[in-house]
């Protein structure tokens, strides 16, 4: 599961993006955190934390209020769903069946942050019928939207 597919598209994040993303996600452990990337193409312009809706440590579900309100600032501003992030706050930072299973969002690249040997790590996939595929993740210099 989750082989590094070296011809998908990378997921493009600034080192930014990357420290906030770790940063909600470590003050909500020990709870899963999700939130959700916009941006254009692969490319994420702005991170936006949202709420667990099922407060659990291993299951999220974005809250459908947080969600609509993120939607409708990203078609206000041209903005796509470039991805949805969430933690495992005890690993692994790969895609569980659940995560697999609740996909609903092929076109989306799911990032997974996760403590490895003490360090929090983020990877990223790509999950379509299924099928879990590691995109890379390139840091790139930060673009104010």
């Amino acid at each position: 599961m989750g082989h590094l597919d070296p011809e998908a598209e990378p997921l493009f994040l600034s080192p930014t993006h990357a420290a906030r993303i770790l940063t909600h996600v470590q003050a909500e452990w020990p709870l899963e955190a999700c939130g959700l990337l916009g941006g254009v193409g692969r490319r994420v312009l702005q991170v936006y934390p949202v709420r667990n809706e099922l407060a659990s440590p291993v299951r999220y579900r974005v809250h459908p209020e947080d969600l609509i309100r993120v939607v409708q600032e990203l078609e206000s501003r041209g903005w796509e769903l470039v991805g949805i992030y969430h933690s495992h706050p005890h690993g692994p930072p790969v895609p569980s069946p659940t995560d697999v299973a609740e996909a609903y969002y092929p076109e989306s690249v799911y990032l997974i942050a996760a403590p490895v040997q003490g360090e929090w790590r983020l990877r990223a996939f790509r999950i379509v019928n299924g099928q879990v595929r590691e995109v890379p993740i390139r840091l790139v210099e930060d673009v104010s939207p």
